[in-house]
């Protein structure tokens, strides 16, 4: 078999055996797709197949293209990595010494509050205030884990720094200046959910640990009924854009990969996009597994760069291998899949 006649045989049996409702599975080069699968059910009880046009949720996957903003405005001077956020925010409660690299590299000491209760209902989602949740937000976890810039200490709270800068919504800046350049479509990524008919439901499945503390964890008016082994968890936004409102498809993540693989990225400077995946560091000088947008991870002796998101029924990760010219990117409609360990057997195929 050939290795995408292999991977093909794989997603196939994942879908069969029910291990995940659907799923979809992208491995691209600078200019070429390698391997494109999707397969499942983008909604079980209804037999409504999940296309590679399928969109999903891609909850904290957001924070790279979040950082790819901030970088754009740190290359026009709009905005300098190494002062206070305070310069940038109209509130935060954290103090002075928290600045715009720390954030963006998770050494900030920002407090990691279990997010999932930070969504709401998609009826509400035109008279939802953003702005008064986020500060609310701050105000019930108004204390740093740690003194900023010491360790890594991964951070579900971020500030609204571009839409400050930039003077536009968050979501008009992203499709201005990353989506169009890229010619990505609103119906492959943005922050709406462009068509109910064309999204993935999420489900949680019946014996795992989420489902057993779901009512904990979610709001139990977002909480569905069980389709098989699998429980529906009804669509909804994240109350932030920025750190987990991304909604698409991986042909839509596959664009910005293309771009990120090519010797030049239409996004950003040369300069930038190295500082992009330069590792950061701590104040003693010890590296930290983060750039200024990526976690970085290692498959066999392969170094890589990745960005995870998982939550509300599903959970996707992206990856890049720059020796390799390759990077993947893996959706599910299914929070407790794997895809981490999915991707570390299936990618090396590809490298």
């Amino acid at each position: 078999m050939s290795s995408n006649e292999t991977t093909r045989f794989y997603l196939d049996r994942l879908v069969q055996d029910a291990k995940v409702p659907g799923i979809q599975y992208l491995a691209v080069g600078p200019n070429q797709t390698v391997f494109n699968y999707a397969g499942g059910w983008a909604d079980i009880k209804g037999r409504r197949p999940l296309h590679s046009s399928t969109t999903l949720s891609a909850y904290s996957v957001s924070k790279t293209i979040t950082a790819v903003a901030v970088l754009q405005l740190a290359e026009t001077q709009n905005v300098m990595l190494d002062k206070p956020i305070d310069d940038y925010l109209e509130f935060q409660p954290y103090g002075p010494d928290v600045t715009v690299r720390q954030l963006l590299s998770h050494s900030s000491g920002i407090p990691n509050p279990i997010p999932l209760r930070w969504v709401h209902k998609v009826a509400t989602h035109d008279t939802f205030d953003e702005r008064s949740e986020l500060t609310r937000i701050l105000l019930k976890h108004p204390k740093l884990s740690s003194f900023p810039g010491t360790k890594y200490i991964y951070s579900n709270i971020g500030g609204q720094i571009v839409e400050h800068v930039s003077g536009k919504l968050f979501s008009s800046y992203v499709t201005d200046h990353i989506f169009h350049p890229l010619g990505i479509l609103p119906q492959e990524l943005g922050y709406k959910i462009t068509d109910d008919g064309n999204h993935a439901k999420g489900y949680l499945e019946m014996y795992s640990l989420m489902n057993f503390t779901k009512r904990f964890l979610i709001d139990t008016e977002l909480i569905g009924a069980y389709e098989g082994k699998w429980l529906h968890i009804k669509n909804h936004y994240a109350n932030g854009p920025a750190f987990g409102g991304l909604i698409g498809n991986a042909t839509g993540l596959g664009k910005f990969l293309k771009d990120q693989l090519r010797p030049h990225s239409v996004l950003f400077n040369d300069s930038t996009r190295q500082l992009f995946y330069a590792s950061q560091c701590n104040k003693r000088g010890a590296s930290i597994p983060m750039t200024l947008g990526w976690h970085i991870g290692m498959v066999g002796s392969t170094r890589f760069f990745y960005k995870e998101g998982l939550g509300g029924g599903f959970h996707a990760m992206m990856r890049i291998y720059p020796g390799s010219e390759i990077a993947t990117i893996v959706m599910t409609n299914a929070t407790s899949f794997d895809v981490g360990k999915f991707l570390d057997m299936v990618d090396p195929k590809y490298l």
